[in-house]
């Protein structure tokens, strides 16, 4: 099972930015995450950002919201790496508690993952850290299911899969070093991780097994879990997996993964963990490395964000959308162009919007029609990196808008966790 091809970040990533030299080293080793290697240390000692920006509430006013540029996003608060225990960020998800409806977010850092109460989210409570497992890590992925954060890492050695049991989190009174209630060892390193939290299987991929494809697990039971089965078709930088309910016949019900692969949009039928297979597979113009993405809710279209393409081809920020109502043969419909120039990142669907997290531009919402003729409109932005506008690996790393709060939470790099609202 093991590939010991797989060590750290893509290989084709690092090929590519050598090629065409617009990435020093620093901006290599930020792409997809974090730099920095500072060891776990204590919690931070409150969560006041340093002096310089905002640190919330600011309403949006006249096209900015305090030192944050923004159009209909107020800047609820900000909370500092430094007050974090951490040095640069990564990652972002989020959990709502439903005994108490307390929310909270999980943002990854360098060092490891910060626990926040955002509960009030003029007013965040930082509660603190589960250190990384083995060492710093530029690359952090956090996902949640049944009440646990299941964390993994790249370039960190044998770091496997952490489990953090979030009830923890209730009652506490000070800031907590924690250290994790299980630890999965079947791989080493990992990049990306999903979750299909309707069947209770986790899928990480970029690890040193599985050919760098799709590393399935099953999660049910949360503190046990269990290697389940390879699908090792092609490298996988990140995935999306779902109970399928789209308009494709022949899959309904069919546990369908829907991957950003590099090379192409990867769908694979996992429904049966023995014997896993490819679909399709699915390319646009222009294609430069194919990041991630995230289905519509009717799983009729895809959208997927491309992370080389406005470094290599000079072209602005862009949105990929390709419809998959025909699984066997998905069509690409357009590429929305954004009036920016910044590197997209990260992107979710919730109804009819499109959140992205794209660098230096910060957190974009876009709104969508009907896709099959091209209609997607921005609606609302909030940049969370004020520094720069221009084409690097800084600023908005990720962004999680599925709280039942509407609360927005968005992982900055260098400018920590933000949390916003819609105006």
């Amino acid at each position: 099972m093991t590939d010991s091809r797989r060590e750290s970040g893509s290989g084709k990533m690092k090929a590519i930015a050598m090629s065409i030299g617009v990435l020093s080293l620093t901006a290599l080793l930020s792409a997809c995450g974090g730099g920095g290697n500072k060891a776990a240390g204590p919690p931070g000692s409150g969560t006041t950002p340093p002096s310089g920006f905002s640190a919330g509430p600011e309403m949006c006013v006249g096209g900015s919201a305090g030192d944050f540029s923004c159009l209909g996003i107020s800047l609820r608060s900000r909370v500092s790496l430094e007050a974090m225990g951490g040095t640069t960020g990564n990652d972002v998800w989020g959990w709502v508690d439903a005994q108490t409806g307390k929310e909270y977010a999980l943002m990854g850092m360098t060092n490891g993952t910060a626990f926040v109460d955002i509960s009030d989210p003029d007013s965040p409570d930082y509660l603190g850290i589960l250190p990384t497992r083995t060492v710093a890590s530029v690359w952090r992925d956090i996902k949640v299911y049944e009440d646990h954060a299941f964390i993994v890492a790249d370039g960190a050695g044998a770091h496997g899969m952490q489990v953090f049991d979030l009830t923890r989190l209730r009652g506490l009174s000070a800031p907590q070093i924690f250290s994790p209630d299980a630890a999965y060892s079947d791989f080493a390193n990992a990049h990306n991780l999903a979750i299909n939290e309707e069947s209770g299987y986790a899928y990480v991929v970029g690890t040193n097994t599985c050919g760098q494809g799709l590393h399935m697990i099953d999660i049910s039971v949360p503190l046990n879990p269990l290697f389940a089965g390879c699908h090792a078709a092609f490298d996988t930088h990140d995935t999306q997996c779902v109970d399928y309910q789209g308009p494709d016949a022949d899959y309904m019900n069919s546990e369908i993964c829907v991957s950003s692969a590099e090379d192409w949009v990867e769908i694979a039928d996992v429904t049966f963990k023995p014997s896993p297979f490819t679909v399709s597979t699915a390319i646009y113009p222009v294609l430069g490395f194919v990041h991630q993405g995230w289905l519509t809710e009717d799983h009729r279209f895809f959208l997927a964000g491309d992370e080389f393409d406005e470094n290599v081809f000079d072209v602005p920020t862009r949105t990929h959308v390709l419809d998959v109502s025909d699984l066997d043969a998905p069509v690409y419909v357009f590429t929305y162009e954004a009036a920016t120039a910044s590197i997209d990142h990260n992107l979710y669907v919730l109804g009819n919007r499109v959140f992205e997290a794209n660098y230096t531009s910060g957190l974009r919402v876009l709104e969508f029609g009907n896709l099959a003729n091209r209609e997607l409109t921005e609606i609302a932005f909030f940049d969370t990196y004020p520094q720069s506008d221009t084409t690097e690996f800084s600023g908005a790393w990720s962004v999680y808008p599925f709280l039942p709060s509407g609360t927005i939470i968005v992982s900055d790099v260098t400018n920590g966790l933000f949390v916003l609202s819609l105006q």
